[in-house]
């Protein structure tokens, strides 16, 4: 009978895993984050604990030990199948064994083994890792601690993965501390979380240094996620690391390295520029979990309801002239036209119809074989192809999607974004990097809309093209770069470059200098930056580190191109992997505690700890229906119960989808109002949106303007009148509308204007709208 002491999973079984504790250390754009994982065995056998957690698909693993009583096993980095045989030797023998590797489908996952744990015996597990904060729409800095690790979905032809144990979120046996150190060149405007943080503490005057912490009492069962918000997020750096003291001179680790963080600065002129001769293809993930709701607060939509909320945005943003078509994918695909439509009044109504009836019921996550269909039709003649993924992206065969993509980068740009709590950051990020477009992540009570318009607005800028990167060093010094070429720049998006710097530089006032040109809108542009050649001292090798991790994933897709025949590729990444201590696909860390004395004794019981998964239901039934059977004003009121419901109920209900409907945003009311072109037609349920009746409308119409002219002004007076926080989303409709309304030649605008504001209560100026 097995001892239920301590904590259980919904299995009934002991949970030996009891605390995860974890420190952050933040450096201007990179951080560094230690884990300790606090073990115990309170069973009467030995015990072998797994774990299958994530980590950031940009994370480098740097450290790995294990401390039983006052005994501390450092790991050493060994290639994968060699620290497999030594950690099976070491458990058949008696021995206690720590393993640590990389799942072989997806760089994001890890499978933490903790074997031969005697009865009663505590273990406490370290790991280190250091990554890249990513820079957001708002220009916030990213750093996410995953908690959810959704099973990942696997195609049928592929082997299995690590397997994964789950537990609804709330029923997670282990509690989580986090504490972060925030440093930075420029003052700390603000740190923000998707989980309650204490007050941030600032550190000295300038408030360039600060702490903040998780607040007490949290639960791991969630992602937690930190924003970092900098003054001057934007202002180029470098920054030059010194060689590890004991590393072998002219190696990586022996040599300093410097990284580089770049912003292009495009010409205002180019970047007025908006391209109309594109087609653009929205690829929408149908599966069965996205109809989990966004986040696991009372009424939150499901994630397949703002998916169709942000297609119906897309769809009347796309400029004329260009051509789209959609995608919906799940176990299979389908396309909602057999190849794409030009955009126009009928193709648009079309495909918001099919919309508006998508659901998520197509199965489990399957993108390769829609992006390999994408893939094998001919792109039409002088119009680029972008793409637009939307997925929670839970897939098992990650590096075979990025593979794919990296191949056809030069005829489709790719741009992704990651629904919900549990998505791939190697996925969503991988998919962007290798198809040289940007990467979102929408979680907690993120809004998708602001965050898509700003990839749309970089899919409509002029494309970046004859990018090239000259180092420019003293006599005696030359750099190596460890970071691929780059192949795309957008405004304000940061670029980071690693290289390797070697030689003797002659003097401590030395400067070096990277100049990146570039061609845009067949203008040429160039940006520079200056660097110090005298190192910086105890800085943790982080920068060696990441350094080391972007030349170990270049080389790991450079060997799965060649079918792993690519002669010494594996071997070179295994060896810069042990090198420099980061973890990699082909290598693992492992420790060995021998145990003084007799060995543990015993059968050992093995025990899955579990990850949160997020909450699964969707919305079925009769319920499906409830919308187009119950009258309109019985809904509202019906809305209002369902809310109460699921306040009492104090967790998310599956009748979100419901409850969307109920309550939709005036604003997206008003933008599924607007017709192709950009104009909008004067009726009453424009009247409606505007909080007035179609006769109140209709009256204050100066005479000789035209109704629909006249439908768009107000429209357009009210979005610049009581949506201004939501600009990012409306400004390419709003764009439309003007360019629409000059092409009336209407004479008198100004009266139009004058008389929506006093409508409308508004004093929105002509020139603000454009006009």
């Amino acid at each position: 009978m097995v001892n239920c002491c301590g904590l259980i999973t919904v299995k009934n079984e002991p949970v030996p895993l009891k605390s995860i504790a974890v420190e952050v250390i933040v450096k201007g754009h990179v951080a560094t984050v230690s884990s300790t994982l606090q073990y115990e065995n309170q069973e009467e056998s030995p015990l072998e604990a797994i774990f299958v957690f994530p980590l950031p698909g940009e994370a480098a693993i740097c450290r790995f030990s294990a401390k039983i009583g006052q005994t501390e096993v450092v790991a050493e980095v060994q290639e994968k199948q060699k620290a497999q045989e030594q950690y099976d030797d070491a458990l058949s023998s008696g021995q206690q064994a720590f393993q640590l590797e990389e799942s072989d489908e997806s760089p994001d996952v890890f499978k933490l083994s903790v074997g031969s744990l005697p009865p009663g015996e505590k273990a406490s597990v370290s790991l280190d890792y250091v990554t890249e904060l990513a820079v957001q729409a708002d220009d916030g800095l990213r750093l996410c601690l995953p908690a959810v690790l959704n099973p990942r979905y696997q195609p049928q032809d592929s082997g299995s993965s690590a397997q994964v144990s789950s537990v609804p979120t709330g029923s997670v046996p282990y509690s989580l501390s986090l504490s972060a150190h925030v440093l930075s060149p420029h003052p700390i405007c603000r740190v923000e979380s998707n989980c309650p943080l204490d007050p941030l503490n600032y550190l000295n005057t300038e408030k360039t240094q600060a702490t903040v912490s998780l607040a007490a009492g949290h639960q791991f069962d969630r992602d937690v996620e930190l924003l970092l918000y900098y003054q001057d997020t934007h202002q180029p750096s470098a920054i030059l690391e010194a060689a590890q003291t004991s590393a072998k001179p002219g190696s990586l680790m022996g040599n300093p390295v410097v990284m580089l963080s770049l912003y292009p600065d495009f010409p205002n002129d180019v970047m007025s520029l908006m391209t109309s001769h594109a087609e653009f293809l929205f690829i929408m993930d149908r599966s069965g979990s996205m109809s989990c709701p966004m986040h696991n607060g009372p009424g939150a939509q499901d994630r397949i309801g703002s998916a169709r909320d942000t297609l119906l945005l897309l769809l009347k943003s796309l400029p004329m002239g260009c051509y789209f078509n959609i995608i919906s994918f799940g176990n299979i695909y389908k396309s909602f036209f057999p190849k794409s439509v030009k955009y126009s009044q009928k193709t648009m109504d079309e495909a918001l119809k099919k919309v508006k009836a998508m659901r998520a019921d197509m199965g489990g996550t399957e993108i390769l074989q829609p992006l390999k269909h994408i893939y094998s039709q001919p792109c039409l003649p002088d119009k680029p192809r972008q793409l637009f993924l939307i997925t929670d992206g839970e897939v098992g065969n990650t590096k075979e999607v990025l593979d794919l993509v990296k191949t056809n980068a030069g005829s489709h740009r790719c741009f992704s974004f990651g629904i919900g709590e549990g998505a791939s950051s190697a996925l969503i990020s991988g998919v962007a990097k290798q198809g040289g477009g940007h990467a979102q992540f929408i979680t907690g009570q993120d809004r998708m809309q602001p965050k898509v318009m700003q990839s749309l607005r970089f899919a409509l800028h002029p494309a970046v093209v004859d990018i090239s990167v000259k180092w420019n060093v003293p006599k005696g010094v030359s750099v190596t770069p460890l970071s691929p070429p780059i192949r795309v720049h957008f405004q304000g998006q940061r670029a980071l470059l690693y290289a390797q710097v070697t030689g003797e530089v002659r003097s401590l006032t030395s400067t070096g200098s990277v100049t990146v040109k570039y061609s845009l809108a067949k203008q040429p542009v160039e940006n520079q930056l200056s660097f110090s050649l005298k190192p910086a001292e105890d800085t943790g090798l982080t920068v060696h580190r990441l350094g080391a991790r972007t030349l170990i994933r270049s080389l790991e897709m450079e060997e799965r191109e060649g079918g792993g025949e690519k002669k010494g590729v594996k071997e070179k990444v295994v060896e810069l992997s042990v090198q420099s201590g980061v973890s990699s696909a082909f290598t693992a860390f492992i420790a060995v505690h021998k145990v003084d004395g007799e060995s543990v004794q015993g059968p050992m019981l093995r025990r899955q700890v579990p990850t949160p998964k997020m909450f699964d239901r969707a919305l079925t039934g009769p319920l499906k229906d409830i919308q187009r059977l119950v009258p309109k004003p019985l809904l509202r009121c019906l809305g209002c119960v369902l809310r109460v419901i699921v306040l009492l109920e104090g967790e998310p209900s599956p009748q979100s989808e419901v409850l969307s409907a109920l309550e939709q945003d005036p604003l997206l009311q008003l933008i599924s109002l607007q017709k192709a072109f950009g104009s909008w037609v004067l009726e009453a349920a424009l009247a409606e949106v505007l909080g007035k009746t179609e006769e109140e409308v209709a009256k204050p119409k100066p005479a000789p303007v035209d109704q629909e002219v006249w439908a768009t002004v107000l429209a357009l007076v009210w979005l610049y009148g009581f949506k201004m926080e939501a600009q990012e989303e409306w400004q390419f409709l709003a764009m439309k509308a003007v360019s629409w309304i000059q092409a009336q030649k209407v004479a008198s605008v100004s009266e139009c204007v004058q008389a929506g504001n006093t409508l409308l209560g508004c004093q929105v100026q002509k020139d603000t709208l454009g006009l």
